[in-house]
């Protein structure tokens, strides 16, 4: 293993930059200098060259020294903290916090520190140590220096130690359906799932069958042209929803709009063609709603819903007015905002307010369409809650978003350049994975107070009973890959997963939310330990709950974990059913995505189900006869009714599953290979189900009902 330059190992670390890492077999690896070097340049440091390399160290000590204040301060609640102040040595520091409700508390304690002082341009520069008090209470607040002739302050924000489960389920558990809500239509929606086919299926899981939630898939925002990116993990917006969503007829100006059959004769020609496809056509129906939605915008509003709209507005602020301009030019010039004129390439440019001035009813109508998302996203929550549900709608969070899209032109201060977002090679991926993504840079978001982080989870939020964060370990450690190289070339970048972590259970708290962490795959052990001690749930799927320190074997059920959310299935994996006749080998093989013979990964896939069809039968919810292709029905019924046994707080179904539908919404490893994201709801006999059969459906309601026995109260005597 060669060792980098001993200055370029310095540098790399100071920014959270790994050297070295331990791959899926357990070797360690070095990471060569070019990759250092080149995601370094993302810093905005140059490190090709020693001399490079000196200069910067000179730039990181000096801009360590000339700061009075930390940037951002994260705190647990409870936990006695130091922080560093710099002042003029020898010169008194006072400093306070100021709460965010305006109370000053003062007289902090100041410790010893023996750290010496450091000469900038002639000034001696000397650095304290004090002691932030243990009651703090959990928020936003700020902390203050003077010294002299210097004052200064700093972000100071303070978490729970514990989020946990929210007081109003108790000690009970619960269950939940997960869906992917595009592919769920109804009679009354235009070819694609609404958020009113998502207050239908929760009421009815909840009234019908005891459910606590609804895990819903990404609902961000893409890009508003043509093509529409299918896929709600590659978002133009993580912070904003996409409009395909919203069900025209529910917006309330509906009710006046002059010539309504229009709409209803336009709908109608959506589902008569949404009927003869066999794949679901996002720009067939976004267009004919973009044009509905149109002419529903220009419907006079009343005075208090005008008013309604201005305090949406102002709430939301520039984040919703720079999304809003985004939609617009990318209407105008296309959806990849790097082939924009050069006026227009960031929001500050000059050429963007002149947009703007020109086109305000055309950056107004995508606000107005993001209040709309807001209201029946509200209305959504509160009829899930209604009907019974002790959570309601758990959203999913996207690790990123599209390097074209919306974030990564209005947030490209703070975003990484000239890298993505990926994995290393593992068991699954030798080749390792390059999802596109721009990453956050840790330092801007540490300069920024974790402003756009917070307002992206509080945003998240609210209006939802949880949050699902795919990978949560990249609120840890990310891949980081250099433009142009394969992801076998990239390296680890460090977060402050304190703040990160910290950030999500403040925000939950406040919306008596809990956070269920996406953590498969290869995860440091001490990862999943710390967000188990901060009250995050992990995630299990049964295919992968295997005994790892014994002899790989099924884990027993007693044996996994408590602050979890457990399924079967998950949506990259295909549906049960489909999963007993090794329709995902299948699948592989055909798109060459397999790495040894078909009949080997298939005879590997028999015995993985002997195993757990022996499992099943140990423990008396399988008889000895059962044959899993014959009778899949039972076999899934009894794989479902094992996550009983466990102890996990949440247990999941997913609506596939119920409805016996066989074919995997997601194909790991390929773009259009496979119609990913596209694929309708259908049942065993792969015809298309609407919603409403779903609510009829004899193999629906036997699963929700096992589901619902599994999570019932003990009898009390």
């Amino acid at each position: 293993m060669t060792e980098p330059a001993p200055s370029l190992a310095d540098l790399a670390e100071k920014f959270g930059i790994a050297t070295e890492y331990e791959d899926w077999a357990g070797r360690n690896l070095a990471i060569p200098e070019s990759t250092l070097v080149a995601v370094l340049a993302a810093f905005g440091v140059a490190a090709a060259t020693e001399q490079e390399r000196s200069a910067a160290l000179d730039v990181y000590e000096r801009s360590y020294w000339s700061r009075p204040l930390p940037a951002t301060i994260v705190v647990r609640a409870g936990a006695e903290t130091r922080f560093w102040a710099h002042v003029t040595h020898g010169d008194p520091a006072e400093v306070w916090v100021q709460l965010e409700d305006g109370t000053v508390r003062r007289g902090l304690r100041q410790v010893d520190n023996f750290t010496a002082p450091f000469d900038i341009d002639g000034r001696s520069i000397g650095e304290a140590s004090f002691v932030l008090p243990t009651d703090l209470p959990l928020g936003y607040h700020r902390l203050h220096l003077r010294s002299g002739g210097l004052e200064a302050d700093a972000a100071l924000i303070v978490t729970p130690d514990w989020l946990g489960i929210p007081e109003r389920l108790g000690a009970r558990r619960t269950w939940g359906l997960a869906t992917q809500l595009y592919s769920v239509r109804s009679r009354q929606s235009w070819g694609v799932g609404d958020l009113s086919d998502l207050t239908d299926l929760a009421v009815w899981s909840a009234s019908k069958h005891g459910a606590g939630y609804v895990l819903v898939n990404p609902l961000h925002a893409a890009t508003p042209t043509k093509p529409m990116e299918p896929s709600p993990y590659l978002p133009a917006s993580r912070r904003f929803v996409n409009p395909l969503y919203l069900r025209v007829e529910a917006i309330p100006e509906f009710a006046y709009l002059r010539k309504r059959g229009r709409v209803w004769r336009k709908r109608a020609e959506v589902q008569q063609r949404a009927d003869k496809s066999e794949l679901i056509d996002r720009d067939t129906a976004w267009a004919a709603k973009r044009r509905a939605l149109k002419q529903v915008y220009r419907v006079p509003r009343s005075a208090g819903r005008e008013l309604a709209y201005e305090a949406f507005c102002a709430r939301e602020g520039s984040a919703l007015d720079d999304f809003a301009t985004w939609c617009a030019l990318s209407e105008r010039y296309g959806g990849d905002w790097h082939q924009w004129p050069r006026s227009l390439q960031h929001p500050a440019a000059p050429g963007v307010a002149d947009f703007v001035a020109k086109h305000r009813r055309a950056a107004d109508y995508h606000r107005w369409l993001q209040w709309q998302l807001d209201e029946q996203l509200a209305a959504a929550q509160s009829q899930a809650v209604r009907a019974g549900m002790g959570l309601g709608i758990m959203h999913d969070l996207a690790v990123g978003v599209h390097p074209d899209g919306a974030d990564a032109w209005a947030l490209q201060d703070v975003l990484a350049l000239g890298v993505t977002a990926g994995a290393p090679p593992d068991e699954f991926n030798q080749l390792g994975q390059d999802w596109s993504q721009p990453p956050w840079r840790p330092d801007r978001l540490e300069e920024h107070e974790y402003e756009p982080f917070r307002a992206l989870i509080r945003t998240v939020l609210r209006h939802a009973g949880g949050v699902r964060i795919d990978h949560i370990i990249g609120l840890f450690r990310l891949w980081w890959i250099p433009r142009g190289a394969p992801p076998t070339e990239g390296t680890y970048v460090r977060y402050d997963h304190e703040a990160m972590v910290g950030i999500v259970a403040l925000e939950a708290h406040r919306a008596g939310a809990l956070v269920v962490g996406e953590d498969l795959g290869t995860v440091e052990r001490w990862v999943r330990d710390y967000l188990r001690a901060r009250g995050v749930l992990g995630t299990s799927i049964l295919w992968f709950e295997l005994d790892r320190e014994g002899d790989g074997a099924p884990l027993p059920a007693e044996r996994w974990r408590e602050y979890c959310l457990s399924s079967v299935t998950t949506h990259d994996l295909p549906p049960t059913a489909g999963y007993l006749t090794g329709e995902h080998v299948r699948l592989r093989n055909a798109l060459d995505l397999l790495t040894r013979p078909v009949e080997e990964e298939l005879e590997a896939n028999r015995r993985e189900l002997d195993a757990w069809l022996a499992e099943l039968r140990r423990v008396g919810l399988l008889d000895n006869h059962t044959d899993p292709e014959q009778d899949q029905e039972q076999v899934v019924l009894a794989l479902h009714r094992y996550l009983g046994r466990t102890p996990s707080r949440l247990l999941g179904l997913s609506l596939t599953d119920a409805v016996g539908d066989r074919r995997t919404q997601n194909q790991p490893g390929t773009t259009d290979e496979y119609p990913n994201w596209r694929v309708p709801l259908a049942g065993p006999d792969g015809r298309p189900m609407l919603l409403e059969d779903v609510f009829t459906d004899r193999r629906a309601a036997a699963l929700a009902e096992a589901m619902r026995a599994q999570t019932a109260p003990e009898p009390t005597c």
